[in-house]
């Protein structure tokens, strides 16, 4: 593990669940610019003007930092949609402003201009139509202009100027403290929960389901998601060394063979994110494939809320 990767440990440790009383005192000291940064966030929801943009947007979203499972939730809710668009800002990709990623089976760009999230959800949707921009308003309506029926905003719910319905995902494990940035983990209030029309809980509203492709007996972990470790509950025997890198890194096919090569590996296990930004280097992945088995009583809930809209 590279040393810039420790320190991203060692924050993403600090963030959600401090160890020791360094990092205990640190989110104390640090209380005073959390406080501000709540004014910030508070002061942007008070003051925004709502905007309905008449089309019925399902936002998918979390309060915490990282990953909770908000990719995988949108794309088992999608598949059950027509004409629907996924939209999303694009974490890591090279591109600027708004980019067509995919439109009626077609994928239209590269996983460096689109990044990787809206990359997984063009292959994972294919009768989707995946939309990466900065400016979530410009590509609602440039969803609308191609005739989608049906939004779902990935990490939308800070876009409090959307008129929407809001699903938060709380952690499986909350974090330790209940403070926002840059003390805690928390991107907005934790009292926020009770804003949104759905909050669902892994476990209990949902579970995962996680097979791996093509697994071998010398397998090394490669992946650049947050908070890797959560990986490790679904993770085969056989797996020698785990590597971490940032999340959204853009790996490299000599970076990976060196790894490989270093391990004496057969084959690099990945996540389906990792995999779409490491499929062009043909080397052999084994892919830990996500699925999300969501209970009907919530399937019921978005359906009725569609219904009602139309």
């Amino acid at each position: 593990m590279s040393e810039k990767t420790s320190l991203i440990s060692w924050i993403e440790e600090f963030l959600f669940y401090p160890r020791g009383f360094l990092q205990f005192l640190l989110s104390f000291l640090l209380l005073p610019v959390s406080f501000l940064y709540c004014i910030i966030v508070i002061s942007k929801r008070v003051f925004s003007k709502e905007r309905d943009f008449k089309i019925p947007i399902i936002s998918i979203g979390n309060l915490t930092l990282g990953g909770s499972g908000k990719t995988p939730l949108t794309i088992e809710l999608a598949k059950e949609q027509k004409d629907c668009a996924i939209i999303l800002r694009g974490y890591g990709r090279v591109s600027k402003g708004l980019v067509l990623v995919s439109h009626k089976q077609k994928i239209l760009c590269d996983v460096h201009q689109s990044g990787d999230e809206a990359m997984l959800y063009a292959k994972s949707l294919p009768n989707a139509t995946v939309i990466v921009s900065e400016d979530r308003s410009e590509a609602i309506e440039y969803a609308k202009s191609l005739t989608c029926k049906v939004m779902f905003l990935d990490d939308g719910f800070s876009k409090s100027y959307i008129k929407k319905f809001d699903i938060l995902i709380r952690p499986n494990s909350e974090p330790t403290l209940p403070f926002c940035l840059p003390s805690g983990a928390y991107r907005e209030p934790k009292y926020l929960y009770r804003s949104a029309d759905l909050v669902l809980k892994e476990n209990y509203d949902f579970k995962r389901v996680v097979k791996v492709s093509n697994p071998t007996k010398e397998m090394i972990l490669i992946t650049g998601i947050s908070k890797p470790k959560r990986l490790d509950v679904f993770l085969p025997d056989g797996v020698k060394k785990k590597i971490y890198f940032e999340d959204h890194h853009i790996f490299t096919k000599l970076e990976l063979e060196t790894l490989a090569k270093k391990y004496k590996a057969s084959s690099i296990l990945t996540t389906q994110k990792d995999a779409v930004k490491m499929e062009k280097f043909n080397l052999n992945l084994c892919i830990l494939e996500l699925r999300l088995e969501i209970k009907d009583e919530i399937k019921n809930k978005i359906n009725t809320f569609l219904t009602n809209f139309r």
